[in-house]
């Protein structure tokens, strides 16, 4: 559970600047842990988008990202999965995004058996093609843990985004999808590395004329690229016409400039907007000693800096979720963030850090410590 706490005095502010390093030190030391929600709630609902622009956005700025509930990194049982969407849907979450690949169709499922019983208008919902399923009594070894029994194929074709798109509807047991994005057509996904560039220019003759086909005929709202990696985004906005990406491990507090300086311009300028996936860096931000995808080692300095940011945010009386959460959403161009989360309480901390009123100075002391880029937004002081 989450509690929350006022903005420490000045007098305590020395005391919480040298609890901090203890405090991340001691952060998900297992599985679902959750750090506790400093700060005072500035009383607002959750972000929104406003509606009715040229390209769809998802009303919800704060939306839910499904990977943890395809049992990624460790097993999630049925009941904590189905209480993480409810604790979701009561903290006001209406943006879901999940996946084929999620648990070789797990994830899909659970959200499916939740959202299928709420009202369809009152959610946006996101899944993703490339990925083609078929039954197996032997899954393949993959990093998702007790996936369900299927075995997967790559498939960017265009009958093959049509069928991946229907075998979506069906785990998901809905009628519509929302967003469709093209998923980890990437240099850092191991299966593909340097040839990832045969699958694009597939998916260029395929999937992205299928999908805009699909937005044209009002089967979909949007769709994109879902990608740990800017090249993949920037080379489709050349050759195509999406709507919406999908940036896993790209905007972070440690971790913004290149996306900030080169990649927002280039998507803004098409009017494109930007999930960011994974804000917490895989957990890192909240304690792990994991980051980003695929068990790439910590970069050389990250967790220094991570110290450095939590001292920091301690001393103005806020948590490092808080900060890093408000910190992904705060640029125009960014249209939600989707933090993954495995259990209830989670989730409601993560829509808890959406609340609270972070003070300027917080922000002046990162870019003074050169934490943050003197050109990166921030939220608007309340």
């Amino acid at each position: 559970m989450h509690t929350r706490r006022s903005f420490l005095s000045a007098a305590a502010l020395g005391a919480a600047t040298l609890a901090a390093a203890p405090l991340l030190a001691r952060a998900q030391t297992a599985p679902g842990d959750v750090l506790p929600t400093l700060g005072t709630p500035d009383r607002r609902p959750l972000p929104v988008n406003p509606q009715g622009g040229p390209r769809f956005r998802p009303a919800s700025r704060l939306g839910l990202g499904g990977a943890p509930l395809g049992n990624n990194f460790a097993p999630v049982a049925e009941a904590d999965a189905q209480a993480t969407l409810q604790a979701a849907w009561d903290a006001g979450v209406r943006m879901f995004d999940t996946s084929p690949w999620y648990g070789l169709g797990l994830s899909e499922r659970r959200f499916g058996h939740f959202l299928a019983q709420q009202n369809r208008d009152d959610y946006v919902i996101s899944t993703k093609t490339g990925r083609l399923l078929t039954a197996t009594k032997q899954p393949p070894e993959t990093n998702w843990k007790n996936p369900s029994p299927f075995d997967y194929r790559y498939d960017y074709s265009a009958a093959g985004t049509r069928r991946s798109v229907e075998d979506s509807l069906q785990r998901l047991g809905i009628d519509a999808i929302d967003i469709v994005l093209v998923h980890d057509l990437s240099p850092d996904n191991g299966d593909m590395g340097e040839r990832w560039t045969e699958y694009f220019e597939q998916a260029r003759t395929g999937a992205f004329v299928e999908l805009a086909k699909m937005r044209d005929e009002g089967l979909i709202k949007a769709w994109g690229l879902g990608v740990n990696t800017p090249d993949p985004a920037l080379r489709a906005i050349e050759v195509a016409d999406p709507d919406i990406f999908l940036l896993a491990c790209q905007y972070s507090l440690l971790d913004h400039q290149r996306t900030l300086d080169d990649t927002f311009p280039k998507l803004a300028a098409r009017d494109i907007s930007v999930i960011v996936g994974s804000p917490l860096l895989a957990g890192f931000l909240v304690g792990r000693d994991r980051y980003l995808y695929g068990g790439r080692p910590v970069p050389p300095g990250a967790a220094e800096k991570r110290e450095q940011a939590g001292r920091i945010a301690a001393a103005h009386g806020i948590d490092l979720r808080t900060a890093a959460l408000q910190f992904a959403a705060a640029p125009e161009v960014v249209s939600a963030i989707i933090p993954g989360a495995r259990n209830a309480a989670q989730t409601t901390a993560n829509a808890a850090s959406m609340t609270v009123a972070i003070p300027p100075a917080f922000w002046d002391a990162l870019r003074e410590a050169g934490i943050i880029a003197a050109n990166a937004p921030v939220p608007a002081p309340v």
